[in-house]
């Protein structure tokens, strides 16, 4: 098993920026391919970015494509998401998940691990 704990949310202006971490304890990061996801109120939780193991290959939505970087450090156990230009819809709590599928996917429900989340909030 894994656990996950984000951190890095908090209150930020349209056009600014904002960098989150996740923290794994338990099981090496490196058995696992990650993700990031995210959930507006009344909103379905949906896709961010995600990462494969060795952080070779890297996925993102087309919502956040060209302003958000995810990356890892296996030997600091922990998933980072770097948010610029971030606008008022980018306001969600935000989530860090592991998979151990085969191939990296972007559906929440194949991801077996999930952090508490930490709240992104972007005023306009």
């Amino acid at each position: 098993q894994v656990q996950l704990v984000e951190s890095g949310g908090g209150l930020v202006q349209a056009g600014g920026s904002l960098g989150l971490s996740c923290a794994a304890s338990g099981r090496t990061v490196t058995n696992y391919h990650m993700a990031w996801f995210r959930q507006a109120p009344g909103k379905e939780r949906e896709f961010v970015a995600a990462i494969s193991r060795s952080g070779g290959s890297t996925y993102y939505s087309d919502s956040v494509k060209g302003r958000d970087t995810i990356s890892r450090d296996n030997a600091k156990n922990t998933v980072y998401l770097q948010m610029n230009n971030l606008k008022p819809e980018d306001t969600a709590v935000y989530y860090c998940a592991a998979s151990n599928t085969i191939a990296v996917v972007s559906i929440a429900s194949r991801y077996g691990y999930w952090g508490q989340g930490t709240q992104v909030t972007v005023s306009s």
